[in-house]
């Protein structure tokens, strides 16, 4: 190892080139810092690179693999052939490279400069950057800590398997699991289950939890209905007590409330908790706050415990989610340049990009009541909708909670097709404490899925169009 003989000088720092990191220092650039963005691995980040990105890519195609009886009524060839997932791996790794050059692109006419290397902070105000043999030592101004986090498998369950994989392992098989096991009842769980599902393979749930899945009552119902209805066996109340490779597949252990079960399969998905990536910055050795599961602990700027550092993303408490990280990155370099931001996480929308596809945003009913508010809740099935019918994706609803008192709307949620694009709207409205007449007043094209909003809101009072009159 050669180590640099003078250290060198910058303003800004930023560890970690995710979604976070990339757009903090696009951001900075634009503000007019003078930035320094570091990352050992590829720009984008774990997201783009092996998660968000690449699972998404799996949940389109299983979105068009489903589609293929409605194209046969439409009178559209679909061909007879078989699901090739050689191709759709190579056309993952097209995209995830075209989204990565485009980040390297945009770092470049921004003017960031992009440093290769492992990170680590040596004192409050200098970092230093191993590449190979070359060690070189940076004395900064402000840091940014975004670093991610990893999925950790729970313990008894056996490391560097082939068959037993996590997130950021699933969409680099090489072959279509006969019967996938899936552990876990978070969105990526229900991404992988239901698109490795419409792709062509067979799916068991085990679910911890006896609610089964973190949604408004009624989400998780029609949810049960459709899983059922593909013939996705859930098994709730199940805990993993051991699992291990067989000569073709898996074997998995399970209590199931107080019976002992076994499952086998030919793979296994587990969701997992997952790690900030902090242990190897050495961010303990000069007081950084941290929570008991190492989560950097941050005010309302981002700024840590020590005022020249500051953590975003999966580094700091809170969901492990893109768009937190994102929001978070953009503040924390708008505060060191002096502004004002603020990053409220309230109406942050839980989004699934499942078959079909689910939105929530705001208080779920379940919520609103044991607050003690009196609520109208008004739920419009995609049934009644004519695009929905023009489409074939009549499965789920919109349901609109608000508060009788003051008319606010105060939760919106949606399983079905069109979901993930008016989550949107879902939180614009949220956040600026929308009334039922707010979402009832424009006009919505017709037609389209975006006209379910409307039917539920109206809904809250009896007037939807296309919904029976409740007797």
């Amino acid at each position: 190892m050669v180590v640099g003989e003078i250290s060198q000088e910058r303003d800004l720092i930023i560890i970690g080139g995710g979604p976070g990191g990339y757009s903090a220092a696009i951001r900075a650039a634009q503000l007019g810092l003078p930035v320094t963005l570091i990352e050992q691995a590829d720009l984008g980040g774990v997201c783009l690179n092996k998660g968000c990105i690449p699972s998404k890519v799996f949940t389109y195609a299983a979105k068009k693999q489903a589609e293929t009886a409605h194209m046969k009524e439409l009178g559209l060839p679909t061909g007879d052939g078989t699901f090739d997932l050689e191709k759709l791996v190579s056309y993952k790794s097209k995209v995830t490279e075209q989204l990565r050059k485009g980040v390297e692109a945009l770092c470049k006419a921004n003017k960031v400069e992009v440093l290769k290397g492992k990170a680590g902070l040596i004192a409050e105000d200098r970092v230093g950057v191993e590449n190979g043999h070359q060690f070189d030592i940076y004395v900064f101004k402000q840091a940014i800590i975004a670093t991610g986090s990893t999925p950790v498998l729970p313990q008894g369950l056996p490391k560097n398997s082939e068959r037993i994989l996590l997130s950021h392992e699933m969409f680099d098989l090489q072959e279509l699991p006969e019967h996938l096991i899936v552990y876990g009842n978070d969105y990526i769980s229900l991404e992988v289950a239901t698109s490795f599902h419409a792709l062509g393979a067979k799916v068991t749930i085990l679910l911890e939890q006896a609610a089964a899945f973190p949604f408004d009552e009624s989400i998780t119902k029609e949810l049960n209905r459709l899983l059922k209805k593909k013939k996705i066996k859930a098994i709730k109340e199940a805990v993993i007590q051991s699992a291990e490779e067989t000569e073709d597949g898996v074997r998995v252990m399970f209590t199931a409330g107080e019976k002992e079960e076994e499952v086998t399969g030919s793979h296994l998905f587990v969701a997992g908790s997952r790690q900030p990536n902090v242990q190897d910055l050495g961010i303990n050795r000069f007081g950084v706050e941290q929570t008991s599961e190492g989560f950097v602990k941050v005010n309302g700027n981002m700024q840590s415990s020590v005022p020249s550092i500051y953590g975003i993303g999966d580094v700091t408490e809170g969901p492990l989610l893109a768009v937190k990280a994102i929001k978070q990155g953009k503040a924390a370099v708008e505060a060191i340049a002096g502004g004002k931001p603020e990053v409220d996480l309230t109406f942050l929308p839980t989004i699934v990009h499942s078959v079909p596809p689910i939105a929530s945003a705001g208080l779920t009913e379940q919520q609103a009541r044991e607050l003690g508010i009196d609520i109208r809740v008004g739920q419009f099935a995609l049934g009644g909708n004519g695009y929905a019918m023009i489409t074939g994706k009549k499965d789920g609803f919109v349901k609109v909670i608000s508060d009788v008192s003051n008319e606010i709307v105060l939760g919106i949620h949606m399983i079905g097709e069109g979901a993930v694009e008016l989550s949107s709207t879902f939180v614009q409205l949220l956040e600026m404490a929308a009334k039922e007449e707010d979402v009832k007043f424009p006009a919505y094209a017709h037609p389209s899925f975006n006209e379910g909003l409307l039917e539920s809101a109206e809904g809250l009072i009896g007037q939807a169009i296309h919904m029976v009159p409740k007797k």
